[in-house]
């Protein structure tokens, strides 16, 4: 159940109850996409940088080891030594990405794994099926999302259908939970908007999203291709229409201006994999912008990463040092460059949240919006 506690014009200030524990918005999830963090962090690493929320995807635990396998281990949790509130992305995004091998019809989509080429069907009821064995806090809504930029025709047919496949899910998820060898009886349902960079079809799909009362809602379909005055555009077009007493999630969202941005518009819960992704490859966020640890004049550079941070990483290890770990290739760079980036985001929201309360965050936002996007 999501709480409003303050607001600062758009801005807000929450928190999210849930079986798993309540978690403080706005806040960030990090992506654990087969179960893990790329760049090996384990679940206990993800409550030393102050991880809230882990994200985890239903279509590569589908192929990976099976939603089966999972639930015979007792479910996500249990399977992965994480306690805290799991949400489960229903893969419909990865169907999106697997374009070329994939053919949607009304019950559902056919497409093929990109592990073993074997066929998959996955509709709404599918996808709820899955989430449940894997006994997320969260599953998300089985949804179409279509690529920026759509033809108006074929996103209005999308999103009409993403709503079909939305009413579905939520019946399916009502007979699972009542089911005696669920694992998670209360496991809850986020609907999607859709609708491409369309005002009229985002708004019309959002009001009847908004209709089924769920327990959460998300933009979806962004940062898919549009420009980011676009983006804004949309999550500013739909905000007006998105149920004030229900949390808010922008999906697959973004560089820290960005997020700073969509905070702005009335955004509660984010994710993407760009801070770990791009830890990956040394670049790494700080307070004064992107740096590039594979640059030179790092060589000898004795300072932290980030000299404002407080994280694990920047309290022990020199700039230097773990530019020398990645051009010598060790697996220790991708695990300490990740660990930064991800406890820099986790602390950003921690900020923002600090800034809502104090009624600072227009300031906080004048300050910081620009400048966490700049490369050094």
């Amino acid at each position: 159940m999501y709480k409003l506690i303050k607001k600062e014009g758009t801005a807000r200030r929450g928190e999210f109850e849930t079986v798993h524990g309540t978690f403080q918005t706005p806040a960030f999830m990090n992506v654990a996409t087969c179960g893990a963090i790329k760049g090996g962090l384990s679940s206990l690493d993800l409550e030393n940088i102050n991880c809230q929320v882990m994200l985890s995807n239903t279509y590569h635990l589908h192929v990976r080891p099976g939603d089966a396998v999972v639930k015979q281990m007792g479910g996500i949790h249990k399977f992965t030594g994480f306690g805290g509130p799991v949400l489960t992305d229903s893969g419909g995004f990865q169907v999106f990405s697997l374009a070329s091998l994939r053919k949607i019809k009304e019950e559902g989509v056919y497409f093929q794994s990109h592990v073993d080429g074997r066929y998959i069907f996955m509709g709404p009821e599918e996808s709820m099926q899955i989430q449940s064995n894997l006994a997320s806090t969260i599953a998300m809504a089985f949804d179409e999302c279509v690529e920026n930029p759509a033809e108006y025709d074929y996103a209005k047919k999308s999103s009409e259908r993403t709503v079909r496949w939305l009413e579905r899910c939520k019946k399916e998820m009502t007979r699972l939970n009542s089911l005696p060898d669920t694992i998670n009886k209360n496991q809850l349902l986020f609907g999607i908007n859709q609708g491409s960079t369309y005002e009229d079809i985002r708004i019309e799909n959002m009001k009847q999203i908004a209709s089924l009362d769920l327990d959460g809602y998300a933009i979806g379909g962004l940062a898919v291709g549009e420009k980011k005055e676009d983006m804004y555009r949309i999550i500013s077009t739909v905000e007006p229409y998105m149920p004030e007493n229900k949390i808010r999630y922008l999906m697959g969202v973004g560089t820290p201006g960005n997020i700073i941005e969509a905070v702005s518009r009335g955004v509660d819960l984010f994710d993407c994999v760009m801070p770990s992704r791009n830890a990956r490859h040394g670049h790494l966020f700080t307070k004064n912008g992107i740096i590039n640890l594979n640059n030179n004049k790092y060589e000898t550079d004795s300072l932290p990463i980030d000299s404002q941070c407080g994280c694990p990483v920047c309290k022990r290890y020199s700039r230097a040092y773990i530019r020398h770990l990645i051009k010598c290739k060790e697996v220790l760079a991708l695990r300490l460059c990740v660990a930064h980036n991800l406890y820099f985001y986790n602390n950003l929201m921690k900020e923002i949240r600090c800034s809502l309360d104090n009624g600072t965050f227009k300031e906080y936002y004048n300050e910081y919006v620009d400048i966490l996007d700049k490369r050094i």
